[in-house]
Order: structure tokens, then sequence, then C-alpha cells
């Protein structure tokens, strides 16, 4: 074959010898050029009805899912920056409602110890109202017994008076006796 290849190319040029070992190779096999032009145009139209029908909607099918798995996979990613927008967002408003717990916490505290203070405040100032209340009271009662145990000793001094004198006095003698005594005792 390849001397066949040889003479084909210095007889009559290069094109020439593939022509006739192509015809060659052809006649063994059994090679008929009408079943392969109609297997060529068989083959053709097949893939062009292949290409139309079925790798077309295929394609787009695929391109279609692809398209679909990249929005899946869009939304999955903003939907994991939502997650961590919103996860950032708790834990800030966790945040500022500490720091205003805390403060109405301070606050309270504050207002207790006002009312505290306040409350304390009134009840000294009422226990130092009752305290002075309590001491003109108990100055009265002292006044007021003060003078019944001055009439009460006027009275013994009178009746003492009367047993040791053996005379009845008269109401004159008993009041100037009584007011004596009573100016000693304040004396």
């Amino acid at each position: 074959m390849y001397s066949g290849f040889l003479l084909a190319a210095t007889d009559g040029g290069v094109v020439d010898g593939l022509k006739h070992t192509a015809t060659e190779v052809g006649e063994k096999f059994g090679f008929n050029t009408q079943l392969f032009v109609s297997q060529f145009i068989g083959f053709f139209v097949l893939a062009f009805l292949l290409q139309r029908f079925a790798f077309k909607p295929l394609l787009a099918l695929l391109d279609e899912r692809q398209k679909k798995i990249a929005d899946s996979l869009a939304a999955a990613e903003k939907m994991r920056a939502d997650l961590a927008k919103a996860d950032e967002d708790r834990k800030r408003v966790l945040a500022e409602a500490g720091a205003q717990a805390t403060k109405i916490i301070e606050e309270a505290r504050a207002a207790a110890a006002k009312i505290a203070e306040s409350e304390t405040q009134r009840a000294v100032a009422a226990a130092a109202d009752i305290i002075a209340k309590a001491k003109q009271a108990n100055e009265a009662e002292l006044n007021r017994m003060r003078a019944e145990l001055r009439k009460e000793v006027g009275r013994l001094v009178v009746a003492a008076s009367v047993q040791v004198t053996g005379k009845i006095l008269s109401a004159e003698d008993r009041q100037r006796l009584a007011q004596e005594t009573q100016q000693q005792f304040a004396a």
C-alpha cells in the first residue's frame, strides 16, 4: 500500500495518488457512492431534526434550570444577608433595651431614694411635731397638776390651821392663807 502511494505521488501527483488509493480502498470494502450520499443526507436530516426538536428544547430546559439554580443561590445569599442583618438588629435592639432597662432601674432607684429621703424627713418632722406636742401636753399636765397641788396644799394648810388654832376661819382667811402658801411654793 505504501508502495502504491509512492508510485501515485511520483506519477501523477499527490492528488491523483490519493484518488487512486481511495478508489482501491473503496472497492476492497465495497463502497457505494449512492448509498454513501443517501446516508450522508439522512445523517444531516437526522442531525437537523435532533438539533431542532431535541437539543434546543433540552438546552433551553438546562438553561432554565441553571437560571433557577442561580436565582435560588442568589435568594439564599440574600436570605443569609437578611438573616445576618436581622441578627445584628436583634443584638442592637437587645443592647438598647438593656441600656434602657438599666437607665429605668437607675431612675427608679433615684426616685425611691428621693421618696425615702422625703418620707424620712416627713417622719422626722412628724416625730418632732409629736414630741413637741407631747412636751406641750406634758407641760400643760404638769402645770395643771401643780395648780391642783397648790390648791390641795392650800386646803391642807387651811385644814391644819383650823385644827391647830381651833377656830373656824372665814372664807377670806382661807383664801388669804391659800394664796400665801401658793406664793411660797412658787418662790
